[in-house]
């Protein structure tokens, strides 16, 4: 990502507003499952298992350090979330087959049932909510699902 070229000023209201929207409907999208057994950091954390898996290039699992980098936080932090979906039986720590340092964490079976379970009811109530939108705004919202993945690809590169 290249910050350094100065920025069109139309381009960083835009930016400005997107950040906005992102922020907002986190935040929103967090208390989609409020009555959930899970917190929205521990069904992210599952969720990074869920990529990180054995489908992936990558040996089973998912580093400590990348788990606290994708959420933004510290390691003892990440490790503290860790330890308590450890304890519900929903993840796994196993040694870095690369990396006698290092540990990876792993989804379990019970995990990948409580992450499937949360996205049917969070994309339940999320269903409603676009239900009350009109054709032309739902075209448009699907319409801007690709391009918000070009932005993803982008940041996370």
């Amino acid at each position: 990502m290249n910050v350094s070229e100065p920025a069109d000023p139309g381009l960083v209201a835009l930016a400005q507003d997107f950040r906005e929207a992102l922020r907002h409907s986190i935040y929103l999208v967090r208390r989609l499952d409020a009555d959930g057994e899970l917190s929205a950091a521990q069904l992210s954390t599952l969720k990074m298992l869920m990529e990180g898996g054995p489908t992936s290039r990558e040996p089973s699992g998912v580093r400590v350090g990348d788990i606290a980098r994708n959420l933004g936080v510290k390691v003892p932090s990440a490790t503290e979330q860790i330890i308590k979906l450890e304890r519900a039986g929903l993840a796994r720590r196993e040694p870095d087959p690369h990396d006698a340092r290092a540990v990876r964490v792993a989804l379990t079976e019970a995990g990948l049932a409580a992450v499937d379970a949360a996205n049917e009811r969070r994309n339940a109530v999320m269903a409603g909510i676009l239900s009350s939108l009109s054709g032309v705004d739902r075209a448009a919202l699907a319409a801007a699902l690709p391009v918000i993945g070009k932005i993803n690809a982008t940041l996370q590169a």
